[in-house]
């Protein structure tokens, strides 16, 4: 049984980069992983969410676009609506899980810490306050701030579904929110007082993005080396920044202090501050352009994990969550090269078993995996409408 859906049209290049993606969050999150020294924020003004919003909109984009032109606005956003519902009932039981796992450790280990770490804290100050405000989504524990993103953004995007007749008109719109939260701030409040750590009015404008990409792509440019340089300029500036800027604190003074590099090396995830968004936009291109649709490497053996991950990106997520946790428990125990070696295994073989596990459960009585219509799974991001495959 062959768990990997591979429809002639599906574009698996996304699927493989958002499962990169789902392993860069698990390492990312494990204090002392030598692992998370090759993720993506390493060498780039972007990381891992960034590339996860991205293709969660472009997979938005593709899953419902179809659905609204030929079901309507209310159906398509009904269906829209039902998945972040979906999503919600996963950030609820993930923050019960999480909650238990790191309250457990933290008496059992004696390590009260890790509830400071995590923000859990104020569970033994007020706890039936902190059940109604995480029901509310206004108390996100570190960690758990992805998905309340994830949340709101399709909740969004079911309102602004229509606009999807007016491609210009929606990216003029989410735009323009976009530019109100760098002028002014504007953002979601959390019961802690301090506010939402991903703020959903700035991060729309990158899920639109990749709406529009799937929904409305763009046609090929005139002048592609231009474009090409323009992002290698772009992607090359970021490793500049963090590789030769950051880790020296006298370069970093000067670009801080300077009116127009500065924008450079502002640390606003939070925000979505520019450069952040224009590293990712140029990293999706020069990934577009360099590798092909058809690329033979994306249907191997050693693809395959990535991939599958990729294509059940939810619970995958979820998993690896209480994974990482597991995993920063070993390496405090041991931070040695054969724990180093055992914690990134376990999360691997984790991650792909729940992927594994989770595509059993979508084809199991089947027979053979029907061809999904429409496919969530997107086409890569930035193809030029005359060469955009068929998604099924």
């Amino acid at each position: 049984m062959d768990l990997i859906r591979r429809s002639p049209g599906r574009d698996l290049r996304v699927d493989f980069f958002r499962g990169l993606a789902l392993w860069w969050i698990f390492t990312d999150h494990i204090p002392g992983d030598v692992l998370s020294s090759f993720s993506l924020r390493n060498f780039a003004m972007c990381d891992a969410t960034e590339v996860f919003v991205l293709l969660a909109g472009y997979g938005a984009g593709l899953s419902y676009g179809l659905g609204f032109i030929r079901n309507g606005y209310v159906s398509t956003a009904a269906d829209v609506m039902k998945r972040a519902w979906t999503l919600y009932v996963a950030h609820i039981f993930l923050f019960v899980l999480f909650t238990a796992q790191v309250s457990y450790s933290a008496t059992a280990l004696n390590r009260l810490n890790y509830l400071a770490e995590t923000r859990l804290d104020v569970l033994g100050d007020d706890p039936y306050r902190s059940i109604l405000e995480a029901l509310l989504l206004r108390f996100q524990p570190s960690l758990l701030n992805i998905l309340p993103l994830y949340v709101v953004l399709m909740t969004f995007f079911a309102a602004t579904l229509w606009l999807l007749r007016w491609p210009r008109v929606l990216f003029g719109l989410s735009f323009a929110i976009y530019m109100v939260v760098r002028l002014t701030d504007l953002n979601l409040g959390a019961w802690t007082g301090d506010n939402w750590f991903f703020d959903p009015f700035a991060w729309q404008f990158l899920f639109i993005i990749g709406v529009l990409l799937a929904c409305a792509p763009m046609r090929a440019p005139s002048r592609l080396r231009l474009f090409d340089s323009v992002a290698g300029a772009a992607a090359l500036l970021g490793v500049v920044v963090v590789l030769v800027i950051e880790p020296h604190p006298h370069l970093m003074d000067w670009v801080s202090q300077s009116r127009v590099f500065r924008y450079l090396v502002i640390e606003d995830k939070t925000g979505l501050y520019p450069f952040r968004l224009v590293s990712i936009l140029a990293l999706t291109w020069l990934c577009v352009r360099l590798i092909r649709f058809d690329q033979p490497w994306l249907r191997s053996r050693w693809a395959a994990p990535l991939v599958l991950v990729g294509q059940n990106s939810l619970p995958v997520f979820c998993s690896g969550i209480v994974f990482g946790f597991i995993a920063r428990l070993g390496l405090e125990y041991n931070d040695g090269a054969l724990m180093q070696v055992g914690i990134n295994l376990f999360g691997a073989v984790g991650m792909v078993g729940m992927g594994t596990l989770a595509a059993w459960y979508r084809v199991k009585g089947r027979g053979k995996p029907s061809r999904p219509a429409p496919s969530p799974a997107p086409a890569a991001p930035l193809l030029p409408v005359d060469a955009q495959p068929d998604t099924g």
